[in-house]
Order: C-alpha cells, then sequence, then structure tokens
C-alpha cells in the first residue's frame, strides 16, 4: 500500500459549510468536523452545472484574483438566467506565447478529461474575441493559502491540515492512477468550496507518463518552472538530470504543503534556486516547523511570487455573494501542537531519495 493509499483511506470528507452564516470564531470548528464522503456537495449535481456559452448570461461581480503569471484575470460572477454564482477566469490569448498557450489547451482539454470530485471542474470554456473565458464552480472559502493569510498567518491546527489534504490527495492519487503527474501541488491550488469539498487545481503543469499507449517509469521533460513553484519541487526536478522523475516528485511537494499549512509560511521561499537545490539535496529531512527553510520575516511572503498562483486553477478570495468575509485574523489555537504520526508523515515525504516516499 501507498503512501497516498494509506492516506486516503484514514479520513472522511470535511462538513458542509455556509460561509454566509458562519461567525468568524466557527471557522475553524467547521473545517475540522466530518462528514461520510458519499454525500457530495451540491456543487457537484448534474442540474447545478452551468453551460452557458453567451457572455451576456454572465454578470461580472468583481475581480478576486490574478493567476497564470499574472496573465489571467479571476472573476466573481453571477450567472443571471439562474442566479448561480460562478467563478470565471479571463485570459487574453494574445498576451500568452506558444508555451502558455500549450499550457492552457492541456488544462482545458484535461479538466474534461479528469471525472473526480477532488479535481477542479470547468463547466464551460468558450472564447470571446481573443479572451479565452472558463467557467467553473465558486469555490466561496478560496485556496489553502488564502485561508492561511486571511486567517491562519501563524499555521493551521493539525487537524484542520489533515482535512484540507484528505482531499487534495485523493485529487492527487486519482491522477496518478491515470499516469499524470501534477507538478504543482501547493496551497493556492488546493481550493475550498463553501459546502466544504475540497478539490486539486493548477492542472496547467501536468504530464503524462504515458506515451503511444505505454506508461514509462519516468520523464524528462523539465519546462522552465516559474519562481512562484519552484519551492515546492522535489529536488529530481530542480536538478534536471538523466534520471529524470515520477510521481514520487509529487509526494515531496505533498511534504512541503504539510509545511507550509503548519506554519504559515512557504518553506526555501526566498532561496535563489541552486541554494535551494544544495539544501534539499544535502540537507537533512525537514520538519513542519523547522524555522532553516523558512523567511525571516512574515512580510516577505505577501511579496515573494512564491505564495501566488501559477496554474489556471487560481485561488480565489474568500467571499461569498457580494458580501466579502473581513480581514480579522483567526488564530490557530494557542496549544497548538503535532503528532509524532505527522511529524513522521513529513519527512516520509520528503525524503531525498524518491524511491522511499
Amino acid at each position: 500500500m501507498s503512501l497516498l493509499d494509506c492516506f486516503c483511506t484514514s479520513r472522511t470528507q470535511v462538513e458542509s459549510l455556509r460561509p454566509e452564516k458562519q461567525s468568524e470564531s466557527s471557522i475553524h470548528q467547521h473545517l475540522v468536523d466530518e462528514l461520510p464522503f458519499s454525500q457530495l456537495p451540491s456543487s457537484t449535481r448534474a442540474k447545478d452545472v452551468i453551460c452557458s456559452t453567451n457572455v451576456s448570461h454572465y454578470e461580472l461581480q468583481v475581480e478576486i484574483g490574478r493567476g497564470f503569471d499574472n496573465l489571467t484575470s479571476v472573476h466573481l460572477a453571477r450567472h443571471t438566467p439562474t442566479g448561480t454564482l460562478v467563478t470565471i477566469k479571463i485570459t487574453n490569448l494574445e498576451n500568452c506565447t506558444d508555451e502558455r498557450l500549450k499550457a492552457l489547451q492541456k488544462a482545458v482539454i484535461l479538466s474534461h478529461f479528469f471525472r473526480h470530485p477532488n479535481i477542479t471542474t470547468y463547466w464551460t470554456v468558450f472564447t470571446v474575441g481573443s479572451w479565452l473565458w472558463v467557467i467553473s464552480p465558486f469555490m466561496a472559502y478560496g485556496s489553502a493559502s488564502q485561508l492561511l493569510k486571511t486567517y491562519f498567518p501563524e499555521g493551521m491546527s493539525e487537524t484542520l491540515i489533515r482535512n484540507i489534504l484528505f482531499g487534495a490527495v485523493r485529487g492527487l492519487s486519482y491522477l496518478h492512477q491515470n499516469g499524470c503527474i501534477h507538478r504543482s501541488i501547493k496551497a493556492s491550488h488546493i481550493l475550498i468550496s463553501g459546502d466544504g469539498l475540497v478539490t486539486l487545481s493548477g492542472l496547467s503543469h501536468l504530464h503524462s507518463l504515458v506515451k503511444h499507449g505505454q506508461r514509462h517509469r519516468a520523464v524528462y521533460d523539465f519546462p522552465q518552472f516559474s519562481t512562484s513553484v519552484q519551492p515546492w519541487l522535489s529536488p529530481e526536478l530542480l536538478r534536471q538530470d538523466l534520471h529524470g522523475y515520477n510521481v514520487k516528485s509529487d509526494i515531496y511537494s505533498v511534504g512541503i504543503t504539510a509545511c507550509e499549512l503548519a506554519s504559515g509560511k512557504v518553506p526555501f521561499q526566498d532561496m535563489h534556486r541552486t541554494q535551494m537545490l544544495l539544501q534539499k539535496l544535502k540537507g537533512p529531512p525537514y520538519s513542519p516547523l523547522d524555522v532553516s527553510i523558512f523567511p525571516q520575516s512574515e512580510s516577505r511572503m505577501k511579496n515573494s511570487r512564491s505564495g501566488v498562483d501559477s496554474g489556471i486553477g487560481e485561488s480565489v478570495l474568500v467571499s461569498s455573494g457580494t458580501q466579502t468575509v473581513n480581514s480579522d485574523r483567526l488564530q490557530t489555537p494557542s496549544s497548538k501542537t503535532f503528532s509524532p504520526a505527522f511529524f513522521s508523515l513529513v519527512q516520509l515525504c520528503l525524503q531525498q531519495d524518491p524511491e522511499k516516499r
């Protein structure tokens, strides 16, 4: 049984959430409550899917984020015929390089190919002139990264981390079973809906191990990763040598993401790529609170691109309707501690040898 199998069988789904009805002090408790996985949120039901390609059917409310290296604007919008809130990602294709266009095309195609509750769904994709419009469900709690910045600047509790990673790892396990490497696992690519469903986004970095009908053990495709995603990459991905990499590189990123959620900071955030690689190759396995791998100042997290989404499936601000939850921060319980099992999980994910993960 793999690490992903062990993780996926250990938890149940997060309980239904209604952000517009919750007080700030109750957000942490509701996020850690449990719900049987068989009870899927209403946002996944077929009758709720928005398929209209008529641009006049969408009323843009407010821009709630940027993504895809700032080429995509993310909007909260309303589908006027039904009144349903949706997320719309708008990209000017004329500003995209050939490499970016291929990444967009890949993300759109894969979003229709994959069918899993923990993989971000694109309801409708169409063009308006040179602009690409991508319609997807509104994720009321935004990304795990946004939750950190808004409510948990000192990091989340172990129970909350476990529930959030549970959904992300289920989605990741599905991708691996289909022969795909995500290559961009991080908190900003883990989205949480108002019904408590956790989904994995950022499919524009995904790469398939299957070529000409055969599944290969390793791949040697090393794209020019944006600096925003490098802190989460495995040593073998950064090293770019003849050994290549496989799905185990995603396991390393899960470990870095666990550290990110536990501390509220992005590991290796301000390091030069060479220094980052050397520390990942030669340094000991890291713990979730190892201060040597975190920025020295909290303010750096806000200014660094490492904390900004880079894929087409981006995070959105925590909002519901026209009312946005205010920025008063919820502190993680002062007695926050991590169990030996959690430390062991992180160190297992961060093994330098991929075969030991």
